[in-house]
């Protein structure tokens, strides 16, 4: 089947999958954007299954501080080897889930997992996670996290 460009770009900016896996899932589905992007969330749930379990002694701690001066995070987020510590992706999940514990204001690593993502209802942070660990291709924790609010 052949493909259109402008499909293959506009589903890995959505999904931020690798252009082969893209690629794959619109042959795989006739070219079916929305069951595309179905096809590679699942995918993407099943490869990072297989990372579950696996030992992640690198990482960062990542903070945030709102606007306001009221409130402070810090995250530990983990993973396996420390390239994929200094990558832009891992970076960027580290702020996302500092804010995420700034805006919603989990008890533990668990609640915070369960809870939706702020920037996409639909995702919860679990499958945010998923979705890296599928990009990035290694385990990756959440540690701990720290919140200290003025109010």
């Amino acid at each position: 089947m052949n493909i259109s460009l402008d499909l293959l770009k506009k589903l890995r900016a959505e999904t931020d999958a690798g252009v082969a896996d893209c690629r794959q899932a619109l042959e795989d589905t006739n070219g079916d954007f929305e069951l595309a992007k179905k096809l590679l969330l699942e995918r993407g749930i099943e490869k990072a299954s297989k990372k579950e379990g696996k030992e992640t002694g690198q990482g960062i701690i990542a903070s945030y501080v709102h606007a306001n001066g009221q409130v402070g995070v810090l995250v530990e987020l983990r993973c396996e080897t420390d390239f994929v510590a200094r990558t832009s992706e891992f970076k960027h999940l580290a702020q996302e889930l500092a804010l995420q514990v700034t805006a919603t204001h989990p008890k533990d690593v668990r609640e915070l997992l369960k809870s939706h993502y702020i920037r996409d209802e639909r995702l919860t942070v679990e499958a945010l996670m998923k979705n890296a660990i599928a990009k990035l291709g290694e385990n990756i924790t959440v540690g701990t996290f720290s919140r200290i609010s003025l109010t």
